[in-house]
């Protein structure tokens, strides 16, 4: 049987415990033997959550009744043996709905009532807000009765059509997008606005996060998810309907919410079997199920073969009764190939560089570090063996040179001092224009210029100009990084000539890569500003939260700049630290070592032994921790899984020494 979507991602789960297992063996390392400094203690710290905790959101977008919630329950949820998310004729899912797991969270559905849309507070901000949510309890156990919980997603009522515009379902301007209206003018609108589930399943716990919207009505009057979910998710999955093609609301939610990047991007025109014709030969529903896929193509304006036949509930029937000819007659295999290939091994590839690459530079310090503590005890056992056979007064003249060398050394302080005090005021400039408020008041400017007024042309035209000055701050974070960066080459140079440091500036910090998330952000957010969105951006909600939202995406952009530009100069005056605290440790051994052999004639030989298996034992820690690296690196780099032995290698990863 070829790999599933779930086997795929279940691979990528068991190299994240193989990769962290290694990381947490490094860092425990150099822990133990006190080589951890604070800076390399916060970037194992927050690499080691990345592994375990980065999230991979599949978002799946589809109008109503596309057989979407059937799709989630064949690819994810088929072990369970029976539907979990509902999936029937009509209108099922009403709200959008996150399925996920966090082991702090109980396992249960969350449910947030609709009229939170009255409320100013963005679905963010409600998120750290319980008290306003709705908890039913899942019982693992009995899966009748966890369908039938997960059924309230499906509660609808009614309501007067002021209400219904009150809460943003009704709208005068687009008569085209309200929902139908019962004989005695009333409106059905769901009675949630949101749902979580949180479920300790196998793929959630490896950090997928399924997102399940509904249709073009509720896509259209949520703004937290128009503007926050859908563009943060890593892959996007649109489900048309194969009987149906490309209706007019689906292009809709392709125009206005779809076509934008994101890291993956699939179209899954289900329900293939509904072509299925008994006057009609195989070849000729083929050649049906073709021309649709065609279609459906040109209208959306991508490639043919990024559209996918599949039948979801054949799929799902096929997985429940084992039928391996007719989840092949599905064809859902093919795309979830697709999806995985598609997307998991550039999150692997992202996570393996950035371990490896912390590893080594961590290995880079340490081996500076080692090589300084070879050299000091080199000249220590140069000047020990210098004193077989000397005189008591020739080893006072020592003592007495090691105390003059100790206080010139001191000097070196005050020039530390100057230079920190310069460093400190460098970086203080750096992250000063990243910083939160200037963030909140450049979205300020952005408001005044539009004065309260969302016009297309304007909205547009404002938020460009956003961005650029936005990449503009970018770019002058680079260059006061690389100033700094410039500050302590020369500053190391004249120190390490001066007084003997061995101090090395690592390579200049590149903070330009975050220039590509603005210009996504702005991708993204740029059509929200467009001609079919102008009413809904007049709404002063709409306005309010828009604003918030793309602070929040804003913020957390220039926040992780800040918190590497900051980590990168920790390093840098760890490194200072460290080396300034091992040259006084050696002034004290130099010093405690001749003093006892002034005061015993037999200390000689006995401190020289010391002093050497003091050299031998840094050379073990160098190749231990050459070997801890080596086995990180061959871990995070295992060759990607094969097609026909989903997750072998993974596992060959886990049989790997851990220790």
């Amino acid at each position: 049987m070829m790999p599933t979507f779930a086997s795929h991602l279940d691979a990528l789960g068991q190299w994240r415990v193989a990769t962290d297992s290694k990381l947490a063996a490094l860092a425990r390392f150099a822990r133990e033997h006190d080589l951890l400094d604070d800076s390399s203690a916060e970037w194992f710290e927050a690499m080691r959550h990345r592994l375990s905790g980065e999230k991979l959101m599949v978002a799946f977008v589809a109008e109503f009744s596309r057989g979407k919630s059937e799709l989630i329950n064949a690819i994810f949820f088929s072990d369970k043996g029976r539907r979990m998310m509902p999936a029937s004729a009509g209108r099922t899912t009403m709200c959008p709905v996150e399925l996920g797991y966090d082991a702090e969270d109980p396992v249960g559905l969350t449910l947030l009532p609709i009229e939170t849309r009255l409320q100013a507070a963005s679905l963010s901000e409600l998120r750290t807000q319980p008290q306003v949510w709705t908890m039913i309890e899942l019982d693992l156990s009995n899966p009748e009765g966890m369908a039938a919980a997960l059924a309230e997603v499906m509660r609808t009522r009614l309501v007067s059509k002021e209400e219904a515009r009150k809460l943003g379902f009704w709208d005068d301007e687009r008569p085209d997008d309200n929902p139908p209206v019962t004989a005695d003018d009333q409106v059905e609108i769901p009675v949630w606005r949101h749902a979580r589930i949180n479920l300790p399943h196998p793929l959630l716990k490896r950090g997928l996060v399924v997102l399940d919207t509904p249709g073009l009505n509720a896509i259209g009057t949520e703004p937290e998810l128009t503007l926050g979910l859908l563009p943060q998710a890593h892959a996007t999955v649109f489900i048309l309907g194969a009987d149906t093609g490309v209706t007019k609301s689906d292009l809709s939610i392709w125009r206005d919410h779809l076509s934008g990047p994101a890291l993956a991007r699939y179209v899954a025109l289900n329900k293939i079997d509904s072509l299925a014709d008994p006057l009609s030969t195989p070849e000729q529903v083929q050649q049906t199920i073709t021309r649709q896929c065609e279609s459906v193509a040109q209208t959306l304006e991508i490639p043919t073969e990024h559209v996918f036949p599949i039948s979801a509930r054949q799929a799902l029937a096929a997985r429940l009764n084992g039928d391996a000819q007719g989840l092949a007659n599905s064809r859902l295999e093919a795309f979830e190939t697709a999806l995985s290939e598609g997307l998991l091994p550039k999150r692997r590839e992202n996570l393996a560089h950035a371990s490896v690459d912390g590893a080594r530079q961590f290995q880079g310090q340490l081996n500076r570090r080692f090589a300084e503590m070879r050299r000091l005890y080199a000249d220590q056992l140069l000047e020990l063996r210098g004193l077989r056979g000397k005189s008591s007064g020739k080893v006072q003249l020592m003592l007495q040179r090691v105390q003059a060398e100790a206080a010139e050394f001191e000097q070196c302080t005050a020039r530390l001092a100057a230079m920190r005090s310069v460093h400190a005021r460098m970086l203080k400039d750096a992250l000063a224009e990243l910083s939160a408020d200037r963030v909140r008041q450049e979205v300020d400017v952005l408001q005044q210029v539009l004065g309260g007024s969302w016009l297309p042309l304007g909205a547009k035209k404002a938020f460009v100009e956003l961005c650029a000055r936005l990449r503009g701050l970018i770019e002058q974070a680079q260059q006061r990084s690389e100033e700094i960066h410039s500050m302590l080459v020369a500053s190391f140079a004249k120190l390490n000539a001066e007084f003997g440091f061995s101090l090395v500036a690592d390579v200049p910090l590149d903070v330009r890569k975050y220039a590509d998330d603005l210009n996504l952000i702005e991708r993204n957010y740029v059509q929200y500003l467009g001609l079919s969105q102008a009413f809904r951006l007049a709404q002063p909600g709409f306005q309010e939260q828009f604003r918030r939202m793309l602070i929040s995406r804003l913020r957390v952009v220039f926040e992780t700049v800040s918190n590497d530009i900051e980590l990168w100069n920790k390093t840098a005056s760890a490194q200072v630290d460290g080396q300034l605290r091992e040259r006084r440790r050696n002034f004290k051994r130099r010093y405690e070592s001749l003093d006892r052999i002034q005061s015993a004639s037999g200390e000689l030989d006995v401190r020289l032994q010391e002093v050497q298996a003091q050299d031998e034992r840094v050379l073990q820690l160098q190749t231990r921790l050459g070997t801890l690296v080596d086995e990180l690196v061959k871990v995070a780099e295992l060759p990607a899984v094969e097609a026909e032995h989903p997750g072998l290698t993974a596992m060959k990863a886990i049989s790997l020494d851990l220790t």
